[in-house]
């Protein structure tokens, strides 16, 4: 399997799955006095069912909990992933 590079556009509240120089897919998010609230995931259709998806949430956590921002899954992809890795619910200690 290939890995994508993950990129933080924080002008516009986004992960960007980024595969050969292409974006394939995108994370939503809205950052609130809670935490980080991943609102919406998407993988481009020829792209699914490659583990891209599994890539940018694990990446987009990794850079929120190191900010020391507290992730919320409302889309159900980041749900999901927390709820298998209950780790990365909580952010890391600065």
């Amino acid at each position: 399997m290939a890995d994508i590079e993950t990129r933080h556009d924080e002008d516009h509240q986004r992960y960007v799955a980024v595969l050969d120089g292409a974006p394939i897919g995108e994370l939503l998010y809205r950052d609130t006095e809670e935490g980080r609230v991943f609102t919406h995931a998407e993988i481009e259709v020829e792209h699914e069912h490659h583990g891209f998806g599994t890539q940018l949430v694990r990446a987009s956590l990794d850079d929120t909990r190191a900010d020391g921002i507290r992730p919320i899954g409302q889309c159900p992809m980041v749900r999901n992933f927390l709820a298998e890795h209950p780790d990365y619910a909580r952010p890391l200690a600065r």
